[in-house]
């Protein structure tokens, strides 16, 4: 076999279909977020504003943040040195972990690598901790749950996104006495729409499930303390196990669970992805805690956040640009080609120093293709104003469809 053939061949058929993705260099500045500086691939450099990041609150920039993670890396340096259970459990963790449960009213929480690893590790595990469990997964659920799931082997349901009768029927044709468990999102971030957590909690009640509740996409942005959707909706207590992430809303890196401190026990004990994995850095740790700490107070923040959201998304459909608005934070405009979509992005980042990504195939699916953007309490009016007419300016350009989408 000629590797090296074979390999082209691959690359080549993803320029072939437009979803070939191409990675460019920037460098945040800090105190400048969502400011940036792209260096071209001739190595000339150009300012840009970032459109698509995950760092929702800028929180990646917060003097509290940073002042936590300049202390911890004067008290103990740069690496962790080992696994939890081999020299890698700290203070710093200790502290972060009980502001986790804390923050989701849980006994306890477990930290991770990220949130990938988190929901992968304590999905597959959970199968051997529950034998014959059964996993009813949304169909949109996370690339992160669904390798989960189908590496814990056993049995799963797939029901139909957000589709209550579906999963009640499949609930219902299995055997009352095996164990279950319902997998879901609190916001699935490539539409931006909402998960039915009381309808799915009512469900799990009544045939006797567990309930696994992905976060990812609101902790640190909804509810009084930012715990999320489940905290916004007064659900929280009937989730068995949370899933989030420290990588987004609240700025650093890393990912956790918060559950009971038996689920937490059991998943720390026998899960590899978290028993064979390098503990996070303490720096990083404490200036996780110090965020999550400091969002459980700061209601101002999320409220400028959500204004932006707001405001972007008026004025967009304003031009009648084809905007998927289910109420969240997320702003898709669907494009629905993949070489249009990459085009787009390109023209926005080269002639406006606007930078969104594409987003295609396999994220969404084909023929769905979108450019998604992520307002923040630090993009401003007058950047807003930038954003706007280059996506009118862009659109006509492109003579792309105008017709506005319903949520």
């Amino acid at each position: 076999m000629n590797y090296e053939t074979t390999l082209d061949a691959a690359l080549q058929r993803l320029h072939d279909e437009g979803r070939y993705r191409t990675f460019i260099d920037i460098e945040r500045r800090k105190g400048q977020f969502p400011h940036a500086i792209w260096t071209r691939p001739d190595g000339t450099e150009k300012d840009i504003t970032v459109w698509c990041g995950n760092d929702y609150l800028g929180m990646g920039q917060h003097p509290v943040v940073l002042a936590a993670m300049h202390e911890a890396l004067d008290a103990t340096g740069a690496g962790s040195g080992g696994t939890r259970n081999i020299s890698g459990t700290t203070v710093y963790h200790k502290r972060l972990e009980a502001e986790l449960a804390d923050l989701h009213g849980k006994e306890a929480a477990l930290v991770f690598s990220s949130a990938y690893i988190a929901n992968d590790a304590t999905l597959s595990t959970l199968k051997t901790i529950f034998p014959g469990l059964i996993i009813y997964s949304d169909k949109l659920n996370h690339a992160s749950m669904i390798e989960g799931i189908k590496r814990g082997g056993g049995d799963k349901r797939v029901f139909r996104h957000n589709d209550m009768a579906h999963l009640r029927a499949l609930l219902a044709a299995d055997d009352p006495a095996a164990p279950k468990l319902i997998a879901f999102e609190s916001i699935y971030s490539m539409d931006g729409d909402f998960g039915p957590i009381k309808d799915i909690c009512d469900l799990a009640e009544e045939f006797g499930a567990l309930t696994y509740l992905d976060e990812v996409h609101a902790v640190g942005m909804y509810g009084p303390r930012g715990a999320g959707v489940a905290e916004r909706d007064g659900q929280m207590n009937r989730l068995d196990i949370i899933n989030g992430t420290l990588g987004k809303a609240f700025g650093v890196f890393g990912g956790y669970i918060a559950a009971s401190a038996r689920m937490v026990d059991a998943v720390r004990s026998y899960a590899p992805g978290f028993i064979f994995t390098t503990s996070l850095p303490p720096v990083i740790a404490a200036g996780a805690a110090a965020s999550v700490r400091h969002l459980k107070t700061d209601q101002s923040i999320r409220d400028r956040h959500q204004l932006a959201a707001r405001t972007l998304k008026l004025r967009l459909k304003g031009l009648g640009l084809p905007i998927i608005d289910h109420g969240s934070h997320i702003v898709p405009v669907h494009v629905g080609d993949p070489v249009h979509c990459k085009m787009l992005s390109d023209m926005l980042l080269d002639r406006f120093g606007i930078y969104v990504q594409p987003i295609n195939y396999p994220t969404v699916p084909k023929g769905t293709e979108r450019l998604r953007f992520t307002p923040s309490p630090v993009h401003d009016s007058g950047m807003i104003d930038g954003l706007v007419k280059a996506m009118d300016t862009l659109w006509a350009h492109c003579a792309l469809n105008r017709a506005e989408m319903s949520a």
